[in-house]
Parts: C-alpha cells; structure tokens; sequence
C-alpha cells in the first residue's frame, strides 16, 4: 500500500493554542504597525512668532543751531523822537536805554536828534527753526484681513452747474465812457501874496498871547505868541533867512532861530525835532522841525517870537509883525 501522508493528530488543548496564537498575531500586527508609523511622524512647526513690533520713529532732526544774533538799526527821519523811535521799534528799556545805547550819536542832549542820523536798535536773536514734527510710529503689526469686502462705490457726483451767463453787452456805440471822479486837490497857499511871509504853522490857531502878565516868566510878561500845535505838527520859516541857532535852549527846550531878511530873528521852541542846522539858509514856507513839549512847557505847543536881536529880551508882538508883512491871521 502506497505510503501516504499521515495527519499528525494534536492533541485539543495544542490546536486552541496555536488558534489563539495566530489570532493574537493578526490583531498586533496593524496595531504595531500603527504605533510606528505615528512614532515617525514629523511633529506640525509651531505658529510663526508674532512679527517684531517696528522699531520706533527715529528721533526728530537735532534743531539747529540758534542764529547769530542781528544788529537792527534806525535812520531818523523828520518828527521822530527817542520815545517814539524807542515805542514804535518795541526797544527793551524805552528812550532811555535806545539813548544809553546811542549816546556818542545823539550827543548830550537827549531830546535832540535830526534826521539821517543812524541809531542802534541793540541785538535780537533771529528766530530759531521749529524742530522738525516727529514721524508718526510704524504699527505693531499688519492690520487683520478686512471681515467684508469694500462697499461699492458711491455714485458720481451730480453734474456740475451750468456756467454763469455771460457778461453784459459793453456799452453802447456812441455814448462816451463815464470817467470816474477825481476829488480836486485843495492848496492853501503858504506865502502871503505879495510880501514873501507866512505863519509859522498851517491853520493858525492861537492860545497864550504875546505880553500876559504872569511870574512864570522870568521877564514878567510872555515873550512870544503861542501856537495850538500837537507834538509833531510841521513848523515852517515864516520868511527867508538863515539858521543861527538849532539845539538845546535850556528852558526854551529844543529850539530854532532863523535871522531873517530884514534882520529881525524869529524864534521857535519847544520842538520834538529839529530839521535844520546852523548856517543853512531857508525859504519862506520850508519845513525847520516839528513841534513838541520839550523845556518848561505844561503841553505841546509852539512858543514863537519875533526878535530884534539874536538874544532874549529883545522881543516885539510877533502877531503883529506877521500881520504888518500881509500876513493874515
């Protein structure tokens, strides 16, 4: 009998084992394999870092440096005064640090100046440049994703408005055009008519009269004929005649005195300024300074007179001389 392959019986307990074992096998296996592949996979990379905040807005430019300071200057013209120069030029201290300031041109006198002298002002610091405004800090981060899109936009704006209508037809052919009017020039006339004299100011009008009485003058009576004159009215020669006195007359104050043509002298004072210099000669109606209240005064004025000679004492009624001479006042 051929030979044949013979089944090995196991016994019951062997064949549940080698059951069990391969079961067990087929269960581990994707149990391990699932283990490993999770043990290879690469780890997900961490969230970028939050972008670095920008770096500040540099520093604002350095200002620069301050300006030299600059020497101002002022030419005196006619009716100027240190108080008036000094107010209008705002000049720290007033007249009198403008005259401390200028003593070695106005003199010793400080109520004395004529015009084309040049006084210092003192330094003012230019101003400096305004620093320059700081840049505006870069943001921390990039602004988040708009949550919507961008509204549509807006309709146009409605057509603009029609042109304005066109100008008026020129003037009618033939009519001639209107020539605007001019105000005449009015003149009054400075020199009398025929004697060559004048009053010593425009629109004359009188306050204390040539000889009153009174103990405030040193001869007794007033020498001289006042004018009502506001600081800074015009004075002008009455006559022709050349200037032998322009400066400081003590109680007369800032005056002027002109030797006129038929040698009598005719006397100004109390001026704010004086326009003229000894030894020019000047024209009837020529301006010679502006009036003021400088010497013994109580207010503005022109104190004037008509002398016979160059000194005090020698005084006659100036009205009177005027009118003699055609003037009429």
């Amino acid at each position: 009998m051929p030979a044949q392959a013979r089944r090995i019986a196991l016994p019951r307990a062997a064949r549940i084992g080698i059951a069990t074992a391969v079961t067990g096998a087929a269960f581990a296996l994707p149990l391990v394999t699932t283990v490993t592949a999770q043990a290879h996979e690469v780890p997900a990379a961490k969230p970028a870092a939050p972008a670095a905040q920008a770096a500040p807005a540099a520093a604002p430019a350095a200002q620069s440096a301050p300006a030299a300071p600059v020497e101002e200057s002022y030419k005196v013209v006619g009716g100027d005064t240190l108080s008036k120069i000094a107010a209008a030029k705002h000049v720290d201290g007033g007249w009198q640090a403008l005259y401390e300031h200028n003593r070695s041109v106005v003199g010793a006198n400080p109520n004395l100046i004529f015009p084309g002298q040049k006084l210092a002002l003192g330094s003012k610091a230019a101003p400096a440049a305004k620093p320059a405004a700081p840049t505006a800090p870069a943001t921390k981060s990039a602004a988040p994703a708009a949550k919507h899109t961008a509204p549509a936009a807006k309709p146009a704006a409605p057509a603009a408005k029609p042109a304005a209508p066109a100008a008026k037809p020129a003037v009618p052919v033939g009519k001639p055009a209107v020539q605007p009017l001019t105000a005449p020039v009015v003149t009054t006339p400075v020199v009398a008519a025929t004697s060559g004299y004048t009053t010593p100011v425009a629109n004359p009008k009188l306050g204390t009269a040539y000889g009153v009485a009174g103990s405030m003058w040193s001869s007794g009576h007033h020498t001289g004929a006042d004018f009502i004159a506001s600081t800074g009215t015009p004075l002008r020669a009455v006559a022709n005649g050349t200037v032998v006195k322009a400066g400081n007359g003590g109680a007369y104050g800032n005056e002027v005195e002109i030797k006129l043509a038929d040698g009598k002298y005719a006397q100004y004072a109390h001026l704010s300024s004086i326009g003229v210099k000894i030894g020019q000669t000047v024209t009837v109606g020529q301006q010679i300074g502006l009036s003021g209240a400088t010497g013994n005064v109580t207010g503005p004025h022109l104190h004037f007179e008509i002398r016979t000679g160059s000194e005090y004492g020698s005084d006659i009624n100036p009205i009177a001389y005027l009118r003699a001479h055609g003037v009429a006042i």
